[in-house]
């Protein structure tokens, strides 16, 4: 039998390891993490890591495998996905991978986007903007140049921001312009499935996700992980604020709803990014896995 990957995508908050969990006991099949914020040791309430329990109910792989203090990228991350696809394809026709971070369910799906060098005087131009004029000068320059991006990466993150910018000034092109590449081929089939609900139940949803975090202790969390607030792995959504808080900069009410509000961005993104994608089989948050699984056969025979 043909090998296939289900892939599992949608906004925060969604139910995406719940079902990528009910699939994974359908099929005994192995759950890969494509969310990048789940990688990391350190950070766990924060991003949502599934529980103790759930990790149980299917072996997974890519949470919390690596260190905040580690080099890592989406290019390692193909690499190693692809390989364990490979070891797990051998035994099990299916495997599941969950995840929200659309670059990285991209680059084991279809490979990534070959981006020109970039020489280091453009890279310290833009650090040198970021450090002296702050992250909102970057948003707007990226606005200007290339609101299709602006739409749809972290302009939260001064890293991906600086990185967009970077290519844009190297290549003339736009960022979209690099994602229109022939797709690798890979010798697995791909379905990829995607969870939806109306703008204000998703916000609903994130609104309850994160009072839970604080409620388990993100503002802790956090608080250890201030020390090392400079490193790329923290430049997210729910340490930022806190990191602000802690500075002395907004009251922990205000960063809390800073969080919510950054993480509706960002929700609204990832949207942005999924719906380019024809490929993907949408299906309301409410629907009964018995109906994915039926639609799934149906679109097979």
């Amino acid at each position: 039998m043909t090998a296939e990957l289900i892939c599992i995508v949608g906004p925060t908050a969604i139910g995406k390891t719940s079902l990528s969990l009910k699939l994974a006991q359908f099929y005994s099949a192995e759950v890969l993490s494509a969310d990048s914020r789940q990688f990391y040791q350190e950070m766990s309430i924060g991003t949502a890591v599934p529980s103790k329990e759930e990790l149980q109910m299917a072996k997974h792989h890519f949470i919390q495998h690596i260190s905040i203090h580690d080099d890592y990228n989406v290019g390692k991350f193909e690499q190693e996905a692809l390989k364990l696809l490979n070891r797990i394809f051998e035994k099990n026709d299916k495997a599941i991978l969950v995840g929200g971070s659309g670059l990285y369910q991209k680059a084991v799906t279809e490979g990534l986007d070959v981006f020109p060098e970039i020489p280091q005087n453009i890279r310290n131009k833009y650090n040198s903007i970021l450090e002296k004029k702050g992250i909102e000068i970057l948003q707007k320059l990226l606005k200007d140049k290339d609101p299709e991006a602006f739409q749809s990466i972290d302009i939260l993150n001064p890293r991906r921001l600086t990185r967009a910018l970077e290519i844009i000034d190297v290549s003339g092109r736009s960022l979209n312009s690099f994602q229109n590449k022939n797709k690798t081929e890979r010798k697995f089939n791909v379905t990829k499935i995607g969870l939806d609900a109306p703008r204000p139940v998703i916000y609903e949803r994130i609104e309850q996700r994160v009072d839970k975090m604080i409620e388990l202790g993100l503002v802790e969390e956090v608080h250890k992980l201030y020390p090392f607030r400079h490193l790329n792995a923290l430049q997210t959504v729910g340490y930022r604020e806190l990191f602000s808080h802690f500075n002395g900069e907004m009251s922990l009410t205000k960063a809390i709803e800073e969080i919510k509000k950054n993480t509706r961005r960002f929700a609204k993104r990832q949207l942005t990014w999924f719906k380019k994608d024809a490929e993907i089989r949408w299906f309301s948050y409410q629907t009964p896995v018995e109906d994915i699984l039926k639609s799934l056969k149906t679109q097979k025979d």
